[in-house]
């Protein structure tokens, strides 16, 4: 008799545990995107920045995705060191960071952007939030030091702290006429298009190992 109950008892266990995974499994997933302009979506629509047209892509392959825009257009690493906190919400299960540009721009020291970005990194760990760290590179007219300095910030921190790494947020776009808007710099909706399936199998491959 003891032996029915027990064997009984873990079937019942078996079911609970199956159903809990199938509601965890169909709970969606919040990211965010939290960068500068790149992420922001300067002067474009909010439906073609990068966050939507990411959440566009990743449910047209099946998944259940939120993602929320936090990008603010001119942010340095420092400005978005400040607003992490709130601009991140607990509810989120990945970030992708993306902030560097605009320090590379106003030459801001390469040991200060690192410093930032590795306090960002940090402190989303310790959330408990996966984070996607998306790299930039510096533009070429701020000399070969600065550049050495600098593009050596992300393969750097995202191999100290284990992060899964996308070597460079403007791949194949910049410096693509056809990619960007009249600045030279932005990308436009094509450019954003060519963003988002370039860091997408990334991104997937994170969603379906599980959060």
């Amino acid at each position: 008799m003891a032996f029915k109950q027990l064997i009984r008892m873990l079937f019942l266990t078996g079911l609970v545990l199956v159903a809990y995974s199938a509601a965890k499994a169909a709970e969606p997933v919040t990211i965010v995107g939290f960068g500068d302009s790149l992420m922001a979506g300067y002067q474009l629509s909010s439906s073609d920045a990068f966050p939507s047209k990411l959440q566009a892509a990743l449910r047209g392959k099946g998944h259940e995705v939120s993602v929320i825009n936090a990008g603010v257009s001119g942010d340095t690493t420092s400005g978005g060191l400040a607003r992490l906190d709130w601009s991140v919400p607990d509810a989120a299960d990945l970030v992708v960071l993306e902030l560097g540009a605009n320090d590379a721009l106003r030459g801001i020291s390469p040991d200060l952007t690192q410093a930032n970005l590795e306090a960002m990194i940090t402190r989303l760990k310790q959330r408990g939030i996966k984070i996607v760290f998306a790299g930039m590179l510096a533009p070429p007219n701020m000399g070969a030091d600065y550049e050495q300095a600098f593009n050596a910030i992300y393969p750097h921190l995202a191999e100290k702290h284990g992060l899964p790494f996308y070597q460079f947020f403007l791949e194949g776009v910049a410096a693509t006429p056809g990619l960007l808007l009249s600045d030279g710099m932005h990308p436009n909706p094509e450019g954003i298009d060519k963003m988002v399936a370039g860091i997408l199998p990334l991104i997937e491959m994170i969603i379906t190992s599980g959060l």
